[in-house]
Order: structure tokens, then C-alpha cells, then sequence
């Protein structure tokens, strides 16, 4: 069932003729030319210093944010003891 099935009698394969095509002129493709300025360097650079600032700008917000929070029901439940 699962054997293969051969042709009786194979067949020789077709005879490979070579023609002479006419010559022609090799493709010129274009390479895309990336030139980074240093304008755009500075532009990368100055973003990445910006977002990382601002990431450290929330993320010490955030920390003093949980302090207060800290003192704040600290100083209600010592209140409500009293």
C-alpha cells in the first residue's frame, strides 16, 4: 500500500540543447544610499536623553506619591486610636 509505484519502462530525459542567446548589457541596480547626518544623531540622542528623563521624572514621582501615602494613613490610624 505504501510502496512506490515505478514506471515500467523510464523514459530518457529530454536532450539539453544550448542556444546563444545575444549578449546582454548586465543590470544596474541601484543601492539605496542611507547617509546618517549627524543632525539626525543628535535628534536620536537628544530624544533618548528626554524619554529617559522623563521615565526617571514619574518613577521618583510615583516613589514620593507611596511615601506620602505611607505617612498619611500612618498619621489617620494613630488618630483613630486616640
Amino acid at each position: 500500500m505504501f510502496q512506490p509505484k515505478y514506471p515500467d519502462s523510464p523514459t530518457p530525459p529530454p536532450a539539453h540543447i544550448h542556444t546563444v542567446a545575444a549578449p546582454v548589457a548586465p543590470v544596474q541596480r541601484s543601492t539605496p544610499q542611507i547617509s546618517v547626518t549627524s543632525g539626525a544623531v543628535v535628534a536620536v540622542l537628544v530624544g533618548g536623553v528626554v524619554l529617559t528623563a522623563l521615565l526617571a521624572a514619574v518613577a521618583v514621582t510615583a516613589i514620593s506619591v507611596a511615601v506620602c501615602a505611607v505617612v498619611i494613613r500612618s498619621m489617620l490610624r494613630n488618630q483613630q486610636r486616640r
